[in-house]
């Protein structure tokens, strides 16, 4: 095992990393679980999250380009439309219901699911820093259901705040709170101004900065080759440790898995790299919850220098496509004249909101100390709008027609109503 784990790192000259048991000088003791257990139905939403994240990855995925960078929080996205699935209700809310894997669960047990991982990711690690908040932004004269509203207060932690939209500050403050629960990292996600179909955003942001419980060398740092999918090699700054360490590793016959912790061992980073450079499409396709807790299970201590790419990334997309891909389309639908429409009626009784966009943007940093990174999904909720009067106040034409065989009876024009 120890030899094929330094082929392959020679080979790909690539490494991800892993669980060193070495300690970072300021890290703290490890940590060795949760502070209490979880109950069935956290239990529940773990799993249900994690078929999403797989599920969500394989779709983005599918509607990237081949040699694209991808780096999203399903985490992000899984909560920002947790909140917005407190508002829906009818084939909405079982679209929603069926993407976000939450069959079989009632919605209370869902709420205090997502209440109670809140509570249990934040402070888990004091030595990593990790944010998870919640947002809601709704223009203040819209009438809201208040039992939507103090439900993601509840359970969601929610900052709950009616905005003026159309005043020059409302994209400002929404985008202030962006920033500032993202240290910076993710300065925006509403456009600047509000547009006006736009009656609320529901926004969740994660931010995360762990140190490698074993940091790589700053001096050893230097330009390696990356082998890409078609075979050609490209040049990046590549990392390694000061010496050989210890380090959690496994695979199958198709990957090499490894996992790097951070600060007391709460968090991790886990890489399954393909052995064939060119078997990235093949992994994403066959990535499952299965395949991945297999791969977790079988993870082995082992003695192996560590080369790992030193890199940063920003990401962006719309994910309407992607979650209408995956079964949500109805809840972008909106319904005057539709049969199959939005149905959001528990945040307001009038059947007029629809979801108008999903966009989701990240941050990472991969250096030689450890990782930050941070994630924005803000779920869009659109209202729609009365239709305009149609006014004919000005020279028309008109005809008089049976309209199944077309045959035109009279026709004739009007410049003055008034005279002949």
């Amino acid at each position: 095992m120890r030899r094929l784990l330094r082929r392959s790192l020679a080979a790909a000259s690539v490494v991800a990393a892993a669980a060193c048991v070495e300690h970072n000088p300021a890290a703290p003791g490890p940590i060795t679980g949760l502070p209490r257990d979880l109950t069935p139905s956290e239990s529940q939403l773990v799993s249900r999250g994690n078929d999403f994240a797989f599920s969500l990855f394989r779709a983005v995925a599918g509607q990237s380009s081949p040699d694209a960078n991808l780096f999203i929080s399903p985490l992000s996205v899984g909560m920002a439309l947790g909140m917005a699935y407190n508002g829906a209700a009818g084939t909405t809310q079982t679209a929603m219901q069926g993407v976000l894997g939450l069959d079989g669960m009632s919605l209370g047990d869902v709420n205090r699911a997502y209440r109670g991982v809140i509570d249990l990711l934040r402070g888990l690690d004091p030595s990593v820093d990790f944010t998870l908040a919640n947002s809601i932004w709704y223009r203040q004269d819209i009438a809201f259901e208040p039992s939507f509203l103090d439900t993601c207060q509840s359970y969601f932690d929610a900052t709950v705040r009616g905005l003026d939209f159309s005043s020059p500050a409302a994209a400002p403050t929404i985008n202030a709170w962006v920033n500032d629960q993202t240290r910076g990292k993710i300065p925006s996600i509403v456009p600047d101004p509000v547009p006006g179909d736009v009656v609320m955003y529901l926004i969740n942001a994660v931010y995360f900065k762990g140190a490698w419980m074993t940091q790589f060398d700053p001096s050893l740092t230097a330009a390696g080759a990356f082998r890409r999918a078609d075979g050609s090699g490209v040049s990046v700054p590549m990392m390694r440790y000061a010496r050989e360490a210890w380090v959690r590793a496994g695979g199958d016959a198709a990957v090499q898995v490894l996992d790097l912790r951070y600060g007391g061992g709460a968090y991790s980073m886990t890489i399954v790299m393909p052995l064939d450079a060119a078997g990235m499409d093949s992994l994403v396709a066959g990535l499952t919850r299965g395949r991945w807790d297999a791969w977790i299970a079988a993870l082995d201590s082992v003695k192996a220098q560590v080369v790992l790419p030193k890199f940063t990334l920003q990401y962006a997309l719309g994910m309407n496509d992607v979650l209408t891909a995956l079964g949500m389309g109805v809840a972008f639908v909106p319904c005057p004249g539709v049969p199959d429409c939005a149905d959001f009626t528990r945040m307001r009784p009038e059947r007029d909101l629809f979801i108008s966009e999903v966009v989701h943007k990240t941050y990472v940093d991969v250096n030689e100390e450890g990782t930050e990174a941070a994630a924005v999904t803000s779920v869009g909720v659109g209202a729609t709008a009365e239709p305009l009067p149609i006014v004919i106040d000005q020279p028309f034409l008109f005809a008089i027609r049976e309209r199944f065989s077309g045959t035109i009876l009279f026709i004739g024009r009007i410049m003055n109503p008034a005279g002949t």
